[in-house]
């Protein structure tokens, strides 16, 4: 609108254990560049003019992923608690720690000393958290969304246990005289309960005299049964496991392998000689 004079924008940091709400940025265009670590954000844009200030609009910065941090984080649980360790390149100032299980479950702590390592309490079993170590050489509160850079990230379970379901949308496709297709949707991350090691397939002919097992890694979502008998009645059943052990196997799933295989034309062709 020609009416708009500027813009405000917030960028708050999640979670933020400062007492004083972040800093607010005025300006005139509709974009602006901020360099962030992989905490999570949360960015409050607003608009005025003479009249005063708009509702804010909220955008929640979205969750990514970095290959290429400069350092490992290493965890090792104690009962409740976990202690957190790295080996930085370099001493910054102070460390940024943050761990919970997701925007809306994270606490921050503030590390000044330089031992390189913090206890983090009560963490859960079978939970999922995600902890993150950023490095910075302001150690001003408000200064942190301007200087922090990510130094880690790493994934963590203090208790891990089975899946408490199997993957889902088991689907037999391609079915020939020896051979078919197994295709699954990956188990859900909040019904691993941890880290999930892969899947085993079983099936078992319907005279029961054949019953394998194959092991699969946690990315594989489809499997190519071979060495089928024809005409023959299967079952298949599908289970996940992490180093816990093995979850619930999935419904038995039934199929069928024909008694012919693909149709072959044949053509017959007569050659008539003269006499």
């Amino acid at each position: 609108s020609e009416n708009i004079l500027g813009y405000f924008v917030n960028v708050e940091r999640i979670p933020n254990s400062c007492s004083h709400s972040p800093n607010q940025i005025s300006l005139k265009e509709r974009k602006i560049l901020v360099n962030l670590s992989m905490a999570y954000y949360r960015v409050n844009i607003s608009a005025y003019n003479e009249a005063g200030e708009s509702p804010r609009a909220i955008y929640i910065v979205p969750e990514f992923s970095g290959t290429d941090l400069p350092g490992q984080i290493h965890v090792k649980s104690q009962g409740t608690n976990a202690v957190v360790t790295w080996t930085p390149e370099y001493n910054p100032k102070c460390f940024v720690v943050d761990w919970g299980t997701g925007k809306e479950d994270m606490h921050m702590k503030i590390v000044t000393t330089a031992t390189r390592n913090f206890t983090l309490d009560n963490f859960q079993p079978y939970k999922l958290y995600k902890i993150m170590v950023h490095a910075s050489d302001v150690c001003q509160c408000e200064s942190f969304i301007r200087h922090e850079k990510t130094f880690g990230v790493t994934h963590f379970y203090s208790v891990e246990g089975v899946p408490r379901t199997g993957p889902t949308n088991v689907t037999i496709l391609n079915i020939t005289k020896h051979s078919a297709l197994v295709k699954w949707t990956e188990i859900a991350e909040e019904d691993r309960l941890g880290f999930l090691q892969g899947y085993r397939i079983s099936y078992t002919d319907s005279s029961r005299k054949k019953s394998l097992a194959v092991t699969l890694n946690s990315t594989t979502t489809s499997y190519h049964l071979t060495g089928l008998k024809e005409k023959t009645t299967y079952r298949v059943q599908i289970s996940g496991f992490t180093n816990a052990g093995e979850g619930p196997l999935t419904l038995s799933q039934p199929f069928s392998t024909p008694k012919y295989g693909t149709v072959e034309h044949l053509c017959i062709c007569i050659t008539q000689h003269e006499s």
